[in-house]
């Protein structure tokens, strides 16, 4: 299992269209792949899952990968996250 933890930098949040990036990279990887935030974690692979959860600015998240491609996973989300999905 790997996992790394994050910040949220770009000014929106996680609204819907960089929920719709993240699980459009989740879903090109093997590994079974979660968010970790505020005391849940949901498949990362969900839309609406992560929708839910209400991701903002300089909220802390977790991106957990269990799999033949964990690391490449969690490398590709964790710079997604750090690139502010493109929006800034």
């Amino acid at each position: 299992m790997t996992q790394e933890t994050i910040t949220i930098e770009n000014k929106t949040g996680i609204h819907a269209r960089p929920a719709s990036i993240f699980v459009q990279t989740a879903t090109k990887f093997k590994s079974k792949v979660q968010l970790q935030a505020k005391g849940k974690t949901v498949d990362a692979k969900s839309i609406l899952m992560i929708m839910s959860m209400g991701l903002v600015k300089g909220t802390e998240i977790t991106i957990v990968a269990d799999g033949p491609d964990e690391a490449e996973a969690v490398k590709a989300l964790k710079d997604l996250v750090a690139s502010k999905f493109g929006e800034e």
